[in-house]
């Protein structure tokens, strides 16, 4: 699944159609996770692209009247192409734009993710309403991350992967932040000490910071608005790393399940 570092590249690689008006859309498959408004071929032509921004994992494209809102959900991805390349099979969705040989185009083979028009305060949409801080932002610290943990005793990692919490920390780098930090993802929350939530926070930023840098990671179907792939994977700490050497100490990674997720550390860096 595209993780924050991933959307994030996806919005950046969507700067060029700023300020572009849309021509149509076309809608070759409505059915993702909740399906694509059928209004849109007669609201959005002639519209203009006013902003490009990302809320957690969702990326939204302002108009003057509302707001497509996009997740890309376990497979989907964005890609701007020329208008002349023929759509294959998991191709669902295309915009087409003004003065422009250039269209972006929606493809998801599993159809998790979704389009969705939203013409009220984006902020108060029900999927964004009660979402936590983003965590490359400032209120997003050591101290407010240890308020959240007070009496929690679920693990350290699923609260770091909570979305009421913080933003956009999956699996990946809920690892490898953890790893950085010190501490063991089976950590109860409540034992936690705020020296240890500050390592937490320091390094889930340059976790996130990083990844952005090289690209994000590539697992199975992510790759950018210009079909590249990202590298960050080859810099895995502990992330699918088990029964290989910890680059730190020489130790064997292991893992364990945590929350349905597999949870990847060192037994000695870790505590």
């Amino acid at each position: 699944m595209p993780e924050l570092p991933e959307v994030e590249i996806t919005c950046m690689g969507l700067q060029p159609i700023l300020k572009k008006s849309i021509k149509d859309i076309i809608v070759r498959n409505p059915s993702l996770r909740w399906p694509v408004p059928s209004h849109l071929k007669k609201t959005l032509p002639n519209k203009k692209i006013l902003n490009i921004k990302r809320r957690a994992k969702y990326i939204l494209i302002q108009f003057e009247n509302g707001h497509l809102m996009i997740h890309l959900g376990m497979s989907g991805r964005l890609e701007i192409l020329r208008k002349d390349i023929s759509p294959h099979k998991h191709d669902h969705v295309d915009i087409q734009f003004h003065n422009t040989k250039n269209i972006l185009r929606y493809t998801d083979p599993r159809r998790f993710g979704s389009i969705l028009w939203v013409e009220n305060d984006i902020s108060q949409h029900f999927l964004i309403s009660k979402l936590g801080p983003e965590p490359l932002e400032k209120l997003f610290t050591e101290k407010y991350l240890f308020l959240k943990i007070q009496n929690k005793k679920t693990t350290i990692k699923n609260i770091i992967m909570d979305s009421h919490i913080v933003v956009g920390v999956g699996n990946i780098y809920a690892s490898e932040s953890l790893f950085k930090a010190g501490v063991l993802p089976s950590r109860i929350a409540q034992d936690v000490t705020l020296s240890e939530c500050k390592k937490i926070v320091k390094y889930i930023k340059e976790t996130l910071h990083k990844a952005i840098e090289l690209g994000g990671s590539s697992l199975r179907d992510f790759y950018n608005v210009n079909g590249q792939s990202g590298y960050f994977q080859q810099t895995y700490a502990v992330y699918g790393r088990k029964g290989k050497a910890c680059r730190k100490c020489r130790s064997t990674i292991e893992s364990i399940i945590i929350a349905q997720r597999s949870s990847f550390f060192c037994p000695k860096c870790q505590t």
